[in-house]
């Protein structure tokens, strides 16, 4: 595995510091992924430009927690679980509700499962979701619009699931209370 820098914004490509600047200033730390991402400055704007993007995507807070969080689980992302587990718990999203997600059980919660039940179809299926998923994904209370803010936070949180997997990308400690690590997989 080729290792990876993660920068801090006195070692980062100068046009990436700004970033790592803003996020230390922000959060108290540079999380790993922004550091890691900073080798590429065009990595690390775009993973930011569309985390701007995606809060506009018409999703609730929750929701909006939800999304990045299940794609993680499934692309099995250590790192991204860790961190939007603790974004959601500061969220004031029901511990029940991420545990659920988490261990990729059902939720509870209706129009949430089907939230969850449609992002993994979108994921699996490669986008080719049969029409019965999308109908079901709307009968639940999601719109078009909502089908779209789903690809568009797949989209997001592909850049760092994998990125986080060539990197090996490291939990921060302020992430370490919610750490987690994937069941093995049939091969």
């Amino acid at each position: 595995m080729a290792k990876f820098q993660f920068h801090t914004p006195q070692t980062a490509p100068e046009a990436a510091r700004a970033a790592l600047e803003a996020a230390q200033k922000s959060l108290g730390f540079v999380p790993n992924l922004y550091g890691m991402l900073a080798e590429n400055p065009a990595a690390l704007e775009a993973y930011q430009t569309l985390a701007g993007i995606f809060a506009k995507a018409g999703f609730s807070p929750v929701e909006q927690q939800l999304i990045p969080l299940i794609v993680s689980v499934e692309n099995q992302c250590s790192f991204c679980v860790g961190a939007h587990s603790a974004l959601s718990t500061m969220a004031k999203v029901s511990p029940d509700i991420i545990n659920a997600v988490r261990d990729g059980a059902p939720i509870g919660d209706a129009k949430l499962e089907a939230l969850r039940s449609f992002t993994l179809k979108v994921i699996r299926e490669r986008g080719f979701v049969a029409d019965a998923d999308v109908a079901r994904f709307l009968e639940a209370g999601f719109t078009k619009a909502h089908v779209l803010g789903v690809v568009l936070g797949v989209a997001w949180k592909t850049i760092s699931n994998y990125a986080n997997h060539l990197a090996e990308t490291p939990l921060n400690e302020a992430f370490a209370p919610f750490a987690w690590s994937p069941k093995q997989r049939a091969a």
